[in-house]
């Protein structure tokens, strides 16, 4: 079954060359019971690692049944090493956190057959350990231990087990009581492979191979093969385990990664929690900055909303004297006249409102308040977004007989009826009677200048009754389209010069037409510039948390060295231990993700309660925060996947 011919192992040891085996040749076949022996250092461990698939020989050629092994790759070996060969080390080597079958199902999950796990039941029950069958290993003797370990090696129905010293570090009893196990284990056709340096182990075995400085020195044999075994049963196995189907089936096991991920996470609870704190603490602060920044956004667009769309605001200029600016209005003075010019500019005017303005004493009862008072036309209404919350606006009739109705914002109609509806009660403004026909909505503040702090009169109401002005302090301009905004500004600027009879070297001085879609612009871009701000702050803190993770990740790799040599010895190839590393690292990633979510989500809500501040948590954060957090693990968690999946069997396992 077994045939090595003229194998030769080198290892280097820095500058120095060890000739671990040299011209080494044998045949073993199938139901031997075979011991190596020799002194330390002489290669007996290192032959039986080549025997089990384990190592790879520098020179020579290796057959298993009619198949030259060294012709495989490192995956086709490590699905051999799972279905042909088990191991049993004089360390145990048991996954100290799982219970004795969780250790004994292991290559199942490699096999792709973890629903075969009452086979290893079945195999627990076999070495005598039916009533410890759920205790972890240090709850067990070196000899319970070491019967884990052998159940371990048959759950997969092996042809072969291999045991380096598995006496070694047992008592007498126990050591009886394995020797006895693998006796049986022969009797019933399985091709034991032992290694020892004790007589009394050797003298179990039919055959005894002994070795000094790498060589064979001696071959005996005694007694006859137990039972008679297919010499071509090893070629099957290898045929199968490498057919397509047998492929497929081992590559699906992404649940069984995701439970030893787990596992693992759950072992190392500490580690596991600072990884996802470091994650938890980025996303938190990704949801609460980009929610400060979404809040002060919308915020801003409410009150840009409050100057109205494609909005001009056309205002009389100030002339200047020995570099001194004179009073608006001191070198061109606006009309009613002039206001109606600009409505009649029907291709790219919607509407216009004239607006005069003053301060006034509002007086209801025994309470007064001073605030701003405006005069208006009806169309103010729809071009500054200002339709009453109660009640009505004035209309065109009103304006032309110049009634005294007035329209109240929330600051001077709190604090005169408080929460009474101010609507139908008269008020005076300036000692004049006016009838309090709406209250306007909401607009906040804008600044240090309160915007509810205001009155709506009619403009003809507000020149003639209250102010006595002839003249207009400013005309407001919708435009049809954002698109028309610069052929309207220019055609309103012809307009006005035409009308004033201006010369174009004092148009900068006569007047002024301000683009309010310029200063939304602004302040648009200003917000999300602020908002990108704060995002990439935050992400830093998500790239640091990534870090923490990548650092726990790499302790974690050389902390389960050993652990991680196992599992290659039991069938595990470079992908099933990068991928179960990787996915350890999403998972710590999208816990700490999810954490930092709902984190993030409270700390926005605090912020609204103790602050005051506008925020809001958005569903593109919330996406945002939780790709990241994916694409963290998977970015920080890759090297030291890699680096675990990398590591060499035979070193991982002597790891101390």
């Amino acid at each position: 079954m077994i045939e090595l011919k003229n194998i030769y192992k080198t290892y280097q040891m820095g500058q120095v060359e060890v000739k671990a085996l040299q011209d080494v040749s044998l045949k073993i076949a199938p139901g031997e019971f075979v011991a190596i022996m020799g002194p330390s250092g002489s290669g007996k461990s290192t032959l039986m690692h080549i025997l089990g698939l384990l190592d790879r020989p520098n020179a020579g050629e290796y057959y298993l049944g009619k198949r030259k092994i060294n012709e495989l790759s490192d995956e086709e070996l490590s699905a051999i090493r799972n279905r042909l060969a088990g191991f049993v080390f004089q360390q145990f080597h048991l996954l100290p956190r799982m219970s004795a079958l969780e250790n004994a199902e292991l290559p199942l999950v490699y096999a792709g057959k973890r629903h075969l796990k009452d086979r290893a039941k079945q195999k627990i029950e076999e070495v005598g350990l039916a009533e410890r069958i759920n205790h972890q290993p240090n709850e067990l003797s070196g000899g319970q231990q070491q019967r884990v370990a052998i159940a371990r090696s048959l759950v997969n129905d092996p042809l072969i087990i291999l045991a380096d010293e598995p006496t070694g570090n047992l008592d007498s009893k126990s050591k009886e009581e394995i020797i006895s196990i693998l006796k049986d284990l022969n009797q019933k056709g399985k091709t034991i492979i032992i290694v020892t340096h004790e007589h009394e182990v050797a003298a179990h075995a039919r055959r005894v191979i002994r070795m000094v400085d790498g060589r064979v020195i001696s071959d005996e044999r005694s007694g006859v093969l137990p039972v008679s075994v297919e010499e071509n049963e090893a070629d099957k196995i290898i045929d199968f385990v490498l057919s397509k189907s047998e492929r497929m089936n081992r590559e699906t096991k992404f649940f069984d990664y995701l439970k030893q991920a787990a596992g693992a996470m759950v072992s190392h609870k500490m580690r596991s929690f600072l990884s996802i704190l470091g994650i938890l603490i980025g996303v938190a602060a990704v949801i609460a900055m980009l929610a400060v920044g979404q809040g002060a956004k919308e915020s801003i667009e409410k009150q840009l909303a409050s100057l109205g769309s494609n909005l001009l605001v056309v205002r009389p200029g100030s002339s200047r004297v020995h570099g001194v600016a004179l009073e608006t209005g001191s070198v061109t003075r606006f009309t009613l006249q002039d206001a109606d010019a600009i409505k009649k500019l029907i291709g790219e005017v919607k509407s216009e409102s004239p607006s005069v303005t003053g301060r006034g004493q509002l007086v209801y009862g025994n309470k007064n308040w001073n605030t701003q008072v405006e005069g208006v036309g009806v169309d103010y209404a729809g071009l500054r977004a200002s339709y009453p919350a109660v009640g009505r606006f004035f209309n065109e009739d009103e304006e032309k007989m110049r009634v005294k109705a007035a329209l109240l914002g929330t600051t001077p109609a709190r604090e005169l009826f408080g929460d009474a509806n101010p609507v139908g009660e008269t008020i005076k403004i300036n000692l004049l009677n006016f009838k309090v026909i709406g209250v306007l909505p909401s607009k906040g503040a804008a600044g240090f200048h309160d915007q509810d702090d205001t009155v709506l009169i009619p403009v003809t109401t507000a020149m003639y009754r209250v102010f006595g002005k002839e003249y207009i302090d400013s005309i407001y301009v919708e435009v049809k389209s954002p698109q028309l905004m610069d052929a309207a500004q220019d055609n309103i600027s012809k307009l006005i010069i035409k009308r004033h009879h201006i010369n174009k070297k004092d148009v900068d001085d006569s007047f002024q037409i301000r683009n309010m879609a310029d200063i939304k612009n602004a302040l648009e871009s200003t917000t999300k510039t602020m908002s990108l701000l704060l995002g990439s702050i935050a992400a830093i803190s998500l790239l640091v948390g990534g870090i923490g993770i990548m650092n726990i990740m790499l302790v974690s790799v050389t902390e389960r060295t050993r652990e991680i040599g196992l599992r290659k010895a039991i069938g595990a190839n470079n992908k099933d231990i990068m991928v179960q590393f990787l996915i350890e690292s999403v998972l710590m990633s999208l816990i700490g993700g999810i954490l930092g979510i709902l984190l993030g989500g409270g700390i926005s809500i605090l912020i609204t309660l103790l602050a005051g501040w506008s925020v809001k948590v958005s569903t593109f954060s919330i996406l945002l925060a939780t790709i990241f957090s994916l694409i963290v693990g998977v970015v920080f968690g890759l090297w030291p996947a890699q680096k675990a999946s990398k590591l060499d069997p035979i070193e991982a396992l002597r790891y101390e």
